[in-house]
């Protein structure tokens, strides 16, 4: 019986398929093949293959090759089969990708809001009250007044170590209480060798830091954001405290607050309000935010939007000895507080209710005896202004 199989064209270069043993494939002769010369020895399974034939038609064709070519290549101009490393082609990614980070331009710092597109109205009478807790504040010694942020620059001689002072005071403050802070600044700036300064900062160990500032909270982190924060004014601030609101919530560990507050101390610059827990807490209970404010940054600006500039040094400090000693987070003292009257809506009074009842003791013998006790009960009373919806005291985590 003569053979079926038809005699490869001159053309054509035959080689035995590599997916089974009975099959022949053929490929064009003046066609090259290329291999990636950065492939791996160690070869993938995964093969792309893409052969490419010219002049398709004028070439005599058989069937296994056109098996091959329809199984395998797409049509095209030339004849190229690729094979890739599969950990290779992974690995270059990443690199990839990982330079691709590194060589991107960091973030740019987010702007801090200065005002709102729709400012705030003035709450009404809050002048009034204003003038009321601040002669209040004027019979008050809150700690504060002793152990606050403008305290730590008062044992330095340099006006730039007195910023700087100023600085670490604040954001040792954050979620703690100023009796803590002001123990802490103190063991500092003996730890350092009696100054607090970049310089002492950077040559000290974190151990040394840590422990003299151990009692406060967060003091890990804490202790990585002063470091931190000491190598970013050495390298971009010539060792300064800066004297813009943007330039210092550049700072590892400093928030808009410790910003404001920082230059009102350090640079008697006024650009707008401290506002921390008691601020936050105290304008809500006084019904000046409508709707009342979530975030200590909402009740700053919306503060700013009507309260007179001049004031704005002053309220943290006034508000924040009243929340410490009169407005206290739980258990306020409003019997204590002039604006019980009726002018803060989330007032209350203690009432007291008392009840007599007779216990009657008998005996075997002799007369009867009646004795007469006198029961006392104290709960509070919410007083609300007329006008004023009344608010739910806000939870305080921090001391300052």
């Amino acid at each position: 019986m003569p053979s079926a199989k038809r005699a490869a064209s001159p053309l054509l270069v035959a080689r035995p398929s590599p997916y089974h043993a009975s099959v022949t494939l053929f490929s064009n002769a003046s066609s090259l093949i290329t291999v990636d010369a950065d492939a791996s020895p160690r070869r993938s399974k995964r093969v792309k293959v893409d052969v490419k034939v010219e002049d398709e038609d004028s070439l005599p064709e058989t069937r296994p090759a056109k098996k091959a070519r329809t199984k395998l290549a797409p049509r095209a101009s030339t004849s190229t089969v690729k094979l890739e490393e599969a950990e290779g082609v992974k690995s270059s990614r990443a690199k990839v990708k990982r330079e691709t980070s590194a060589s991107a331009s960091p973030r740019k710092q987010k702007a801090i809001p200065q005002s709102l597109d729709t400012p705030h109205p003035a709450p009404p009478n809050w002048r009034d009250t204003y003038d009321t807790i601040k002669r209040m504040r004027s019979k008050i010694v809150a700690p504060v007044d002793t152990m606050g942020c403008d305290q730590a620059q008062n044992k330095e001689t340099e006006p730039q170590n007195r910023r700087f002072a100023t600085l670490v005071s604040l954001m040792l403050s954050s979620q703690t209480k100023d009796e803590v802070t002001d123990a802490a600044v103190a063991k500092l700036r003996e730890a350092l060798g009696g100054s607090i300064t970049v310089g002492a900062v950077l040559a000290a160990d974190e151990s040394a830091i840590s422990e003299a500032i151990a009692k406060v909270g967060f003091w890990r982190r804490k202790t990585g954001y002063i470091k931190q924060t000491a190598q970013h004014l050495q390298d971009d601030f010539d060792s300064d405290v800066p004297k813009t609101v943007d330039e210092l919530c550049s700072l590892p560990g400093v928030g808009p607050k410790m910003a404001f507050l920082a230059l009102q101390v350090a640079w008697n610059i006024n650009v707008g309000i401290g506002v921390d827990v008691h601020v936050h807490r105290i304008t809500n209970r006084l019904g000046w935010h409508k709707p009342p404010t979530k975030t200590p940054e909402q009740t700053r600006l919306n503060l700013q939007s009507w309260l007179p500039t001049e004031l704005h040094p002053d309220i943290n400090h006034m508000l924040v000895g009243f929340g410490q000693v009169v407005c206290l987070p739980v258990g306020p003292r409003c019997g204590e507080c002039e604006l019980s009257d009726g002018r803060c809506p989330s007032a209350s009074k203690t009432v007291v209710k008392t009840s007599t009842r007779k216990v009657t003791s008998r005996r075997m013998a002799g007369p009867k005896v009646e004795i007469e006790v006198e029961d006392v009960k104290t709960e509070e009373v919410k007083i609300t202004a007329p006008s004023d919806e009344p608010l739910s005291p806000l939870s305080d985590a921090s001391g300052a």
